[in-house]
């Protein structure tokens, strides 16, 4: 070790450098703070026998508590816990269970549960074999083997507890006369054709981390066990009934057998793994792409059938936690999937505690990684338990003194007090919903960065699969949940649920613009925020905000102040440029209109070209487009992230800018040209009534138009009154899934996001729901807030093309509002307690276009004529409408 320098003795230059003038006391205070203790993260893993986990657990630098310390981060149990104890942990605490998952995990509840969801959708859930509940269905089941007998056929089924586990009590038969009728079992018909390998039986299991249940998420891990059989595979007869290493994969039971192959290496033995398994499909031109993507669907599909259950049991367990707040249980689920000679995959069982033995090698390598990735993507931080203990003093401390909540609205108060009252809490609901939305987003990037061998499966990145599974969720909602957990039902039905960051601070705008109005002020400019970090900026602004003549008349003011204003113009001037796309010359707004600061609009056009063929709104890489999410400030405020930049064509330019100049202007004109033919499609759009021609429906239309004062008050009855928000929103959906399918086509782009248009028309439809639908109703009345406006107070440049666009769109909301009240009036006589059956495909947008509408995702149907028919507009989504 190296010895001190003497005092006063110089050894090196080095030593020389490394002096300091710093006191002995001072010196000694650093010295005490660098001993200062770090946080560190705790786990109880009292109850796991599993060595894997106490050393994934070490490998992760947690420690490892007492067995009796209930305060841990980390709570590891290989049994399901009881309720009580889920309620009991605090929400800085992990648990690695989810109260409710024992509706798919137990055989005979898993049965029961896919059976109804069968019922409902036949196709979608074809992925288990048909299962019998005995004692319940035993009648059912001998009727099936009678019908069987009459038609000379004979099958074979498995028979297994209803609760069991690790292959104990499972046995094979082919005459179902001898079963007993009063055993709790469960009967399955049995795959007699399954995908072999080298002549073997096997199965994959398959491990899936759900890190939420509200919203859920659902992880999938790329590797996994094949565990094959010991026997080389025969398809059953009365000989081999009984042979069980040769029909059942499970490892409990083939490891007993003599020829059971311990090997080293994953590609062979009797237990391979999954990443080797993919390598061998490809060899023989399987197609692993569509494999991988069959096992996420089923994997989907199956716990969509738990959500109700799980995200029921969860909020029992935690009353009064915020929706999508973090989640204090996870689960690592062990599905055993089998294949048969199609390599479609069926679904066998689910294990809520897999095994994490490791007997050989293979199994340390996979469920090493399967814990690892999962501990990482859980993202337990050290802060975690301080910020918990922070917050609940806040709130303990907000509920004594009532801060930040609203008062309650007193009896007899006066239409202008309930406006108000009624304005407010529609802004909290708005910022508690764009704080959720934020939080989400700030948890998919952390899981962006540490998935590891995971794949995110739910919510999936293909938007039309996404639709898919969520109409599928809320078929289990209804199926689950009929009649109950109400207060659940109907947040799940909120369309904030489902709104993005943009759209919730449109409505906040909006909130703000209709709280001025209410309060008597004029719109003048900005209101500052004093919390915002740029408030200085802002409060700057609002002192130079006035005209420039008032500059002039103030004499009086000091040096100081007028630096501070020609700073203030100069950043005005650069920031009022805009293009004239005539002559590419940079000009400067006469009347720019002003935003409320809190929720300012900016956007970016990038001046950097590729050579993509797409229209100019459309290519992403120049887009003229909204920020994303990912890089927005946590603040209301977006204004001071985003500049716009633009590009000068006139003077001196070089010939590269003339060239992208040149560029922007073929890319901008081919946007106009997309634009006039979306405004020609939109035009030849109408809205025909069930079971009539479109000529009968305009003048249906016409004749309500007609007779306006009759049909006035009811129109708004049934809009406003009659209508919740959820329904209102699906009369508008009728239009904007047509638009949604077309303009892909036109655009030619795969994703109807990417079209400006189209993000302009999404801000038009939030418009006409804004006010529980009073913005599509003023469009009846001429009267109030025109959602004209949102183009007036941003800075976003409409053109003339896409203003009449969404003037039509609007016109097309209009007619089929009038339309469903219409069909709602003549189907039951009366507005009340009537519902529109949407789900008649009857009600359609026709018109004589040359755009084809087949989708894989939707059923088209077609004529010589185009576009006349489409099942896309009143869909299964519509029926409670």
């Amino acid at each position: 070790m190296p010895s001190l320098p003497q005092e006063g003795v110089i050894q090196s230059p080095a030593s020389l450098e490394l002096t300091t003038d710093l006191s002995f006391q001072s010196t000694t205070q650093s010295q005490v703070r660098k001993k200062k203790k770090k946080g560190i993260i705790t786990a109880n893993v009292a109850g796991t026998k599993f060595e894997i986990v106490r050393l994934v657990i070490d490998e992760m630098g947690f420690i490892k508590t007492p067995d009796e310390d209930e305060t841990s981060n980390l709570i590891w149990c290989d049994s399901a816990v009881q309720q009580e104890k889920i309620s009991e942990l605090q929400n800085y605490q992990r648990i690695n269970h989810f109260p409710g998952m024992g509706e798919i995990c137990r055989k005979d509840f898993l049965a029961r549960n896919m059976t109804k969801m069968i019922k409902s959708r036949p196709l979608d859930y074809a992925f288990i074999p048909r299962t019998w509940i005995f004692p319940a269905e035993y009648t059912q089941f001998q009727n099936y083997v009678k019908e069987l007998k009459k038609k000379r056929k004979q099958k074979t089924f498995i028979v297994k507890p209803a609760n069991g586990a690790m292959g104990h009590g499972i046995s094979l038969i082919r005459n179902g006369d001898k079963l007993p009728s009063q055993d709790h079992l469960i009967v399955q018909e049995y795959i007699e054709k399954p995908f072999l390998m080298e002549g073997y039986k096997f199965d994959l299991r398959i491990y899936i981390l759900v890190t939420s249940c509200d919203p859920l998420k659902i992880f999938l891990y790329h590797d996994g066990l094949v565990r094959m059989g010991t026997e080389k595979y025969i398809p059953p007869n009365e000989s081999n009934l009984t042979q069980l290493y040769m029909h059942l994969t499970n490892y409990s039971v083939n490891k007993h057998n003599e020829r059971f192959e311990r090997d080293e290496t994953e590609d062979k033995g009797s237990k391979r793994s999954i990443r080797w398994f993919t390598e061998f499909l490809q060899e023989n031109q399987h197609d692993v792409a569509k494999f991988w993507s069959d096992i996420s669907e089923l994997v989907v599909k199956t716990l969509i059938v738990a959500e109700p259950h799980v995200l029921h049991a969860y909020r029992m367990c935690r009353p009064g936690q915020p929706p999508g707040s973090e989640s204090v249980c996870f689960e690592v689920l062990g599905f055993d999937i089998l294949l048969d000679r199609k390599l479609k995959p069926w679904l066998l069982e689910i294990n809520r505690a897999p095994s994490f033995g490791t007997d050989q090698k293979i199994d340390y390598d996979v469920k090493r990684g399967v814990l690892l990735n999962a501990l990482k993507l859980l993202n337990i931080r050290t802060s975690d338990k301080r910020r918990n203990l922070a917050k609940q003093k806040a709130e303990a401390q907000r509920r004594l003194y009532g801060q930040n909540s609203i008062k309650r609205l007193l009896p007899g108060s006066s239409d202008w007090e309930q406006q108000r009252h009624q304005l407010e809490r529609r802004k909290e609901e708005l910022k508690e919903r764009l704080a959720q939305v934020r939080k989400q987003i700030s948890r998919e990037q952390h899981e962006n960065r540490h998935m590891g061998n995971y794949r995110r499966i739910y919510p999936p990145d293909d938007k039309t699969l996404l639709e898919k599974y969520e109409s599928l969720l809320a078929v289990a909602f209804q199926t689950f949940l009929s009649g109950r957990a109400a207060s659940l039902q109907r947040e799940l039905n909120n369309p904030l649920k489902r709104m993005k960051e943009e759209d919730i601070l449109d409505l906040l705008e909006q909130c703000e613009i209709d709280d001025e109005k209410l309060m008597g002020k004029k719109q003048r400019g900005t209101k500052p925020l004093v919390s915002m970090p740029d408030s200085t900026e802002l409060l700057k602004r609002q002192k130079y905000y006035s005209s420039d003549s008032s500059y002039d008349d103030s004499s009086g003011s000091s040096e100081s102040d007028e630096n501070e204003k020609e700073e203030y113009q100069n950043k005005k001037r650069e920031k009022q440029v805009a293009y004239n796309l005539k002559n590419c010359k940079l000009i400067q707004p006469s009347n720019s209109m002003r935003r409320s600061v809190s929720c300012p609009r900016s956007i970016s056009a990038h001046s950097r070209f590729s050579g993509d063929s797409r229209p100019f709104s459309a290519q992403q890489a120049i887009a003229v487009s909204r920020p994303t999410s990912a890089s927005r400030s946590h603040s209301l405020n977006r204004a001071s992230s985003y500049t716009r930049t633009v590009l000068q064509s006139h003077g001196t330019s070089s010939p590269s800018s003339q060239s992208e100049s040149l560029r922007e202007m073929k890319n901008r004109e081919q946007d106009d040209n997309l634009t006039t033919q979306t405004l020609s499609v939109l035009r030849d759009m109408k809205i025909r009534f069930p079971g009539k021609s479109d000529a009968e429906s305009e003048l249906l239309i016409e004749d309500i138009m007609d007779n306006w004062e009759h049909h006035k008050t009811k129109v708004a009855s049934y809009w406003l009154i009659k209508l919740d928000s959820l329904k209102q929103r699906k009369v508008l959906d009728i239009v904007k899934t047509s638009v949604r399918t077309i303009l892909p086509r036109i655009w030619k782009v795969p994703d109807v996001e990417e079209v400006n248009l189209y993000r302009i028309f999404n801000r038009v439809f939030n418009r006409l729901l804004w006010n529980h639908g009073q913005g599509l109703w003023n469009c009846f009345c001429d009267s109030g807030s025109s959602w004209e406006s949102i183009f007036s107070k941003s800075q976003d440049v409409v053109t003339p093309s896409q203003l009449q666009c969404c003037q039509r769109l609007v016109e097309l909301c209009k007619h089929c509002l009038l339309v469903v009240y219409k069909h709602t009036t003549d189907t039951r006589g009366s507005l009340s307690g009537s519902d529109a059956d949407l789900s008649n495909s009857r009600y359609l947008l026709s018109g004589s276009t040359q755009f084809f509408m087949r989708t894989p995702a939707y059923n088209m149907k077609y004529s010589s004529s185009g576009m006349t028919h489409s099942n896309v507009l009143f869909t299964s989504r519509y029926d409670h409408l």
